[in-house]
């Protein structure tokens, strides 16, 4: 019997050995006190991850009715409250009421004010690691990442082994758009507590930056078995979905996270996005009427409806989304060429000229703004302005049929027809379509070299014989050419 083989010293070591242990970096860590559980909710630690850590590590205060009051005070839910009474509780310590208030302060989003009142409790405590990772999340509300990343790294120092604070330094990494460090320090999280959610969420989020989807919609899905009601994870689920090309997918994560979430305008705008792809176009305009609703201030909503509406071809719609845009923000710069399709389509091109001159300012390099300005600009009888804006076009794009070809066009209306036939080469070379062929041979038949203008209507009606114009033009040629024979 295994009682004879073991002397009973050994035996009990051996049952010992049995028993599943916590990992060893969260088993050395101290209990918790009830300022590091104000300021880690407040700072975005969700209920159930802490009622864990507190389950693992213990408290080192008790839920008086007194600590109870002043946890609630401080933004604690009763979902905390209660996941806390089964951790083992410590002496009868007081719950600090300043952390309580700075903790408030930040779940009310006063970040300025929390941020002043943690800095005055840090001068009390300065090694105060739940302080320091407080901090960095108040500077994360305030987009100011480089200040977040150094009070996390603060926090890390101070606390090495809380695998929160080496997943909030995953997140930072990826807002650096460094995936690599993103995913190192995701995984030191994970090495430290493998049921971390927010760890194989941010996971996700490094993997996505490396373009490394079928991973990083691994790691977002083990985050949600882990925490099945997080709507953010759902949400970057979405963003990844849509850029490994899942559509569906994608539209199902993000009700997933409208679901859980009710209200969040990013998700509607988002969802948007998807549908726009799909070419849902109505649905598309439908989530971004909602998310416009819900959140009026974003421009950059109204500026994906207004261009949404030209898609569908709507377009006194379009000009009234995005007027309105630009009289909100005259500097926005997005959109211009869009409103600037509206007005052409209906024949306004003294109003689409303005817009598209904005277009080319916020895009001075782009060879299509440059193009379809210089277009405008001889419908609307400007052909001085347009040889400019056409020629910028074919310096920017050489190799862009149709800049060479708007080019000729406006070199042609110009009576200057050696240059205009250098130009219709070009467009035929890049693009030797049955239109570029028929411009060409209009002007070599204004240079009197019919031969060659035949020539080029036979190409042109051979690759359109649909076209009745290219026809009447070589009849017409034929007639000139037998003409100047006599």
């Amino acid at each position: 019997m295994l009682g004879k083989l073991l002397s009973a010293k050994a035996f009990i070591v051996f049952l010992l050995s049995l028993i599943a242990l916590p990992a060893a970096a969260e088993y050395r860590l101290p209990p918790i006190d009830c300022g590091q559980v104000l300021l880690w909710r407040a700072s975005g630690m969700s209920a159930s991850r802490l009622s864990r850590l507190a389950e693992q590590r213990g408290l080192t205060f008790d839920l008086t009715d007194a600590n109870r009051k002043l946890l609630m005070r401080g933004g604690a839910d009763l979902k905390l409250i209660s996941g806390l009474r089964t951790a083992k509780a410590g002496p009868d310590a007081a719950c600090p009421a300043r952390v309580a208030d700075a903790a408030r302060l930040i779940s009310d989003h006063k970040y300025d004010e929390a941020e002043a009142a943690l800095r005055s409790l840090l001068l009390s405590d300065p090694k105060n690691a739940a302080l320091h990772f407080a901090i960095a999340y108040v500077n994360l509300q305030h987009d100011d990442v480089d200040a977040a990343f150094d009070e996390f790294s603060v926090a890390k120092d101070l606390m090495p082994s809380l695998a929160d604070v080496h997943s909030r330094l995953s997140y930072i990494y990826y807002r650096y758009d460094n995936g690599d460090d993103a995913i190192a320090e995701a995984r030191t999280a994970l090495s430290i507590d493998p049921r971390n959610a927010e760890a194989y969420r941010y996971l996700g989020l490094g993997f996505a930056a490396n373009e490394q989807y079928p991973a990083a919609v691994h790691a977002f899905k083990q985050a949600l078995l882990l925490e099945p009601s997080d709507a953010d994870t759902y949400y970057d689920l979405g963003i990844t979905l849509r850029a490994k090309g899942d559509l569906p997918g994608a539209a199902e994560a993000y009700r997933a996270a409208m679901m859980l979430k009710p209200g969040w305008w990013a998700v509607h705008s988002n969802l948007g996005l998807v549908f726009h792809d799909a070419g849902r176009l109505d649905d598309a305009i439908a989530e971004y009427k909602e998310a416009k609703r819900l959140a009026p201030q974003q421009l950059l909503v109204r500026s994906n409806l207004g261009a949404t509406y030209c898609d569908k071809r709507d377009y006194d719609a379009a000009i009234i989304e995005l007027t309105e845009l630009y009289r909100i923000n005259p500097d926005w710069a997005q959109g211009h060429d869009c409103i600037a399709k509206a007005f052409i389509a209906k024949g306004d091109y003294d109003a689409a000229v303005p817009q598209l001159k904005l277009a080319v300012l916020h895009n001075p390099t782009g060879s299509v703004p440059h193009r379809v300005l210089g277009q405008v600009l001889l419908l609307s009888g400007k052909p001085t302005e347009a040889l400019r804006e056409l020629r910028i076009a074919v310096e920017l794009e050489p190799d862009s049929a149709l800049a060479h070809h708007y080019l000729g066009t406006a070199l042609f209306e110009a009576e200057d027809y050696t240059a205009a036939s250098k130009e219709f080469h070009e467009a035929v070379r890049l693009n030797p379509n049955a239109d570029n062929h028929y411009y060409l041979a209009a002007s070599l038949m204004s240079m009197g070299r019919y031969d060659e203008a035949l020539a080029e209507l036979e190409i042109a009606s051979r690759l359109n014989p649909q076209q009745n114009l290219y026809r009447a033009r070589k009849e017409e040629l034929l007639k000139l050419m037998k003409a100047s024979k006599f």
